[in-house]
């Protein structure tokens, strides 16, 4: 279990991304693509593009922690937005 701060967001990048993104890429896209910090202690949760992948980027104050989980079966429908995130 990952134990986030109560006052913690979870931002979604809507669209997919390429999922070889290390976490300093990730962090990048967060800083840079959706306009956020990606060291201010928020989870950015991400989807490949075949929708079986999902990645969590996550500063808990000490350094950078990527989750990452595959669905064995079904895929992940995101929701579509107009800014690039969900909130």
């Amino acid at each position: 279990m990952i134990p986030i701060a109560a006052g913690a967001r979870i931002w979604i990048a809507t669209g997919h991304i390429d999922m070889r993104k290390g976490m300093q890429g990730l962090a990048l896209l967060v800083q840079e693509g959706l306009g956020r910090d990606p060291f201010a202690g928020d989870v950015f949760v991400f989807r490949g593009r075949a929708g079986t992948l999902i990645e969590a980027l996550w500063h808990d104050g000490i350094g950078l922690s990527l989750y990452a989980k595959r669905l064995d079966r079904g895929r992940l429908i995101w929701q579509a937005t107009v800014d690039g995130v969900v909130s």
